[in-house]
């Protein structure tokens, strides 16, 4: 019973994180769309700015990797609690992430389209909500480290 609760955490942590990827990558290609309708020669600046969201979705993944050896049938209730929680934790997080840096995103896509050169602040505007993405990473790395001891091979 306990690997189920660890493989729902799992599940939330790739599947949300990518779910967080596709709707950020879509606003901010939505917008590169309009601004080559503005300015055609926009889309190399703004096709950057559209991929951007698409790193919180490989974050889910790779936190994954983190946990994974622990994946067993002997998982104790202990470690699928905590899988769970990181799962939800990194998913969540990742989620909103990707949505709002997709808005931050074509916000400055707008811009370029309308012929201003905001491209490079937009993009370090943009890295702020990826920030709290990375942090989650970071968190289940130190807590697959950290707490949960030698890893069950």
């Amino acid at each position: 019973m306990n690997i189920i609760l660890a493989y729902i955490g799992v599940v939330l942590m790739v599947a949300l994180s990518g779910i967080g990827s596709a709707y950020g990558t879509s606003i901010a290609a939505n917008a590169t769309v309009g601004a080559m309708k503005k300015r055609m020669n926009s889309f190399g600046q703004s096709m950057i700015l559209s991929a951007l969201p698409a790193t919180q979705g490989l974050y889910g993944f790779a936190a994954f990797f983190f946990i994974q050896n622990y994946l067993t049938a002997g998982i104790s209730l202990m470690q699928a609690a905590a899988i769970f929680g990181l799962g939800l934790t990194v998913g969540l997080v990742c989620l909103f992430s990707a949505i709002r840096q997709g808005q931050i995103c074509a916000n400055g896509i707008a811009a370029i389209g309308g012929g201003y050169d905001v491209m490079g602040k937009t993009l370090l505007l943009a890295v702020f909500p990826e920030l709290y993405a990375i942090i989650t990473v970071a968190v289940t790395f130190l807590v697959q480290s950290g707490l949960m001891g030698t890893p069950i091979l």
